[in-house]
């Protein structure tokens, strides 16, 4: 059974979460949204304190929150990014999405090196995970859901009674709300959801009380 981590990051409060097997210690990152030498360091000094060695780094989509520290765990631990091609634009525009939020626009581009897309299986401590595309947060939002682990990483596309905002840029409400019922949904009730931002829930919680779905 693999461990999961999260650590909240950055004045967005986005959820940078690290899974690993325990037996092995590979890990994965997920999300890395540390914007300072204080939240590199948290991240850093668990990995190091736990013997972790990081085999994969995971974007859920390409807002700015969520790839601020993406170049420097793919610098530090060896790594490629993954995420979907969908988003690569707003990877590619990281200074200007900083700049729609008011915040310095010295951000470099984001490149995505390894891409995912809807039905792949990658491995994350020897654990199958499944990849799912569910756009309308962003085009290329993207769900890891763990099997084994009964675990679904959500990003910005399902929040404890809530779902992601989709007045950004090419944002699609009909098609997020259609994503979430029809593939989240189909997951097990006891599915725990770690979400992008704020608390986890489970998929049978959000059937039964998110009001906007």
């Amino acid at each position: 059974m693999l461990k999961i981590k999260q650590f909240t990051f950055n004045m967005f409060g986005i959820n940078t979460y690290l899974v690993w097997n325990p037996a092995t210690g590979e890990a994965a990152v997920i999300d890395p949204g540390m914007i300072n030498d204080r939240e590199q360091a948290a991240i850093d000094r668990f990995i190091s304190d736990n013997g972790l060695v990081v085999r994969n780094l995971i974007n859920t989509h390409m807002h700015v929150d969520h790839i601020f520290g993406d170049l420097y765990i793919k610098e530090k631990y060896g790594v490629d990014i993954a995420a979907s091609p969908a988003d690569s634009f707003l990877g590619e525009r990281a200074a200007m999405q900083c700049r729609m939020f008011g915040l310095p626009d010295d951000m470099a581009s984001v490149k995505i090196d390894r891409e995912l897309k809807d039905g792949d299986k990658i491995d994350i401590g020897g654990e199958t995970v499944d990849i799912l595309s569910v756009p309308g947060h962003s085009p290329g939002s993207l769900v890891l859901y763990f099997p084994e682990s009964k675990w679904a990483i959500t990003g910005d596309v399902l929040f404890r009674r809530s779902i992601g905002r989709t007045d950004l840029v090419a944002g699609n409400h009909s098609q997020l709300i259609d994503g979430i019922t029809t593939k989240l949904f189909a997951l097990p009730d006891d599915t725990t959801v770690y979400p992008g931002h704020g608390d986890p829930t489970t998929i049978g919680e959000e059937k039964r009380e998110n009001p906007f779905l």
